[in-house]
């Protein structure tokens, strides 16, 4: 009993047990080393992708003024349409006349509006005729989404006219405007379906809803709906409603802001965002009015 015992004793307590305790105490003791050297190492990575973003974020291109995306005709879908006060007193507004209706055009009951189409264009051909008599011509073109029922040839000429109308942006003498089919432009307006004018105006991350137009970079996009149906907030004919699109549009192009009622009675500016509300003042589509006068109104952002 006291050998087996002994030799028990032995076993425990050989060179062989003493090695192994000897190389778990190392293995502790390595545990803390190896969770510091891999907290170490991924604190690096860490570090690494940090500096990549960093780096793709002042490598970016920046955006300049002609890169930035508006919403120009945002709905509003809570705002009433406003009334006039019976106790206000309307300044004197100038005569406003309606522009003549295109024959070019169709009968905005004849146009069917799809929910979307391809994405692709047709460019309306030009023939390389300016209108105004400005020393800086503005170069625009004009293109119409495949599948729907306009004649890119018919919105040019539309657009053309309400170009060349004295009440319009000619009549600052310093802008004229040239239609062209190719090459070099300072615009292009793309008329387009609701579903085609959200993804073009999504990628530029605005929420258009199908339901407006907006202004991206060189790119005015004019929702389809809007153009044959016009707004709400606007009484007078679509043709005049379309007028008002390209006015407000083309304003941007040539550095005008937006602007608001200047007066209860008074004609809504051009570079009103009328689809919100009219604010008291009358639906106009003009920058100018018969006498060659602007007819503005106070800057907003």
């Amino acid at each position: 009993m006291g050998r087996s015992t002994a030799r028990r004793t032995s076993r425990r307590t050989g060179p062989r047990d003493v090695g192994h305790r000897s190389r778990a105490r190392r293995r502790r003791r390595r545990g803390p080393a190896r969770a510091v050297l891999a907290g170490l190492a991924l604190g690096a990575v860490l570090l690494t992708a940090g500096a990549a973003v960093a780096y793709w974020r002042d490598t970016r291109a920046p955006v300049t003024d002609d890169q930035v995306a508006d919403v120009t005709d945002a709905l509003d879908a809570s705002t009433a349409k406003p009334s006039v006060s019976a106790s206000s007193s309307p300044s004197p507004s100038p005569s406003l006349k309606a522009s003549p209706s295109p024959s070019a055009s169709p009968s905005p009951s004849t146009i069917v509006i799809p929910a979307t189409g391809p994405g692709t264009f047709v460019t309306a051909q030009a023939d390389g005729t300016t209108v105004g008599t400005g020393s800086r011509v503005r170069r625009y073109k004009v293109l119409v989404e495949d599948g729907i029922d306009i004649r890119p040839s018919a919105a040019a000429d539309e657009i053309s006219e309400v170009l060349a109308d004295d009440r319009g942006w000619t009549q600052d003498g310093t802008n004229s405007f040239r239609l062209v089919s190719s090459g070099s432009y300072d615009f292009v307006v793309k008329i387009a379906t609701p579903g085609t004018v959200d993804r073009i105006c999504g990628a530029a991350g605005l929420l258009t809803r199908g339901e407006v137009n907006c202004s991206v970079g060189t790119d005015v996009v004019v929702n389809l709906k809007r153009w044959v149906l016009g707004s709400p907030e606007f009484d007078g004919p679509i043709h005049e409603y379309r007028a008002l699109i390209v006015n407000h549009e083309v304003g941007h192009r040539i550095g005008h802001g937006h602007e608001t009622c200047p007066g209860a009675g008074r004609p809504a500016p051009a570079m009103m965002q009328q689809i919100k509300g009219l604010k008291g003042c009358v639906a106009n589509a003009w920058p100018y009015d018969e006498a060659g006068d602007y007819l503005g109104g106070p800057s907003v952002p």
